[in-house]
């Protein structure tokens, strides 16, 4: 079930060869391993996409791509979970962050009044960054584990429960076999 639904929603590796701008990259990207979807992949992708949403830095989808390269966990997912960042939840989790940093580093909160200008953060980018860094890989590396111990259990879920159910149904239509091959008179319940 996990691996039919992600298989679903990202694009194969023939999809990503047409589109030109990545033939930049090189073979590389087009390994089968990044591609490919097991529990390790999709589990690894879920903590690297969220760890590097959490970094306050630009490009955050080339270092998805270069981790999940690295850590050979599946590359969509992983650059497509970055976008947990966007413009519209950006503020918060960032705001989120420094509020964590700021507790673990003992700093006291330094924003009052945010303003969404450049002169601004380049104002108080001398106080905020310290937190900001402190909290950001702290949030990124607890929800990223968060994730991935999320991800690793629903699979497991998955698998176990289409396992009982292949059981249920071999334990079924083996008894009806069984009882077929003896040459039995009385029907099975349920073939009357």
């Amino acid at each position: 079930m996990p691996r039919k639904t992600l298989k679903q929603w990202l694009p194969t590796p023939t999809k990503i060869r047409k589109i030109e701008a990545l033939q930049v990259l090189g073979d590389w990207i087009y390994q089968t391993n990044l591609w490919h979807i097991n529990r390790y992949s999709a589990a690894m992708a879920f903590f690297v996409g969220v760890f590097v949403a959490f970094l306050p830095i630009p490009g955050q989808m080339l270092v998805a791509a270069v981790l999940a390269v690295l850590l050979r966990c599946n590359l969509p997912m992983s650059v497509a979970l970055v976008w947990i960042t966007n413009p519209v939840t950006m503020p918060a989790l960032f705001y989120i962050s420094y509020r964590v940093g700021a507790l673990l580093i003992d700093v006291p909160v330094q924003v009052a009044e945010f303003e969404m200008s450049m002169a601004w953060i380049s104002a108080r980018i001398g106080v905020l960054w310290k937190p900001l860094l402190a909290g950001s890989l702290i949030c990124g590396l607890l929800f990223g584990s968060l994730g991935y111990t999320g991800v690793s259990l629903l699979w497991r879920y998955h698998v176990a429960r289409k396992w009982r159910r292949r059981a249920q149904h071999r334990a079924i239509h083996g008894l009806r076999l069984s009882r077929r091959k003896k040459g039995s008179a009385t029907p099975a319940p349920g073939e009357e």
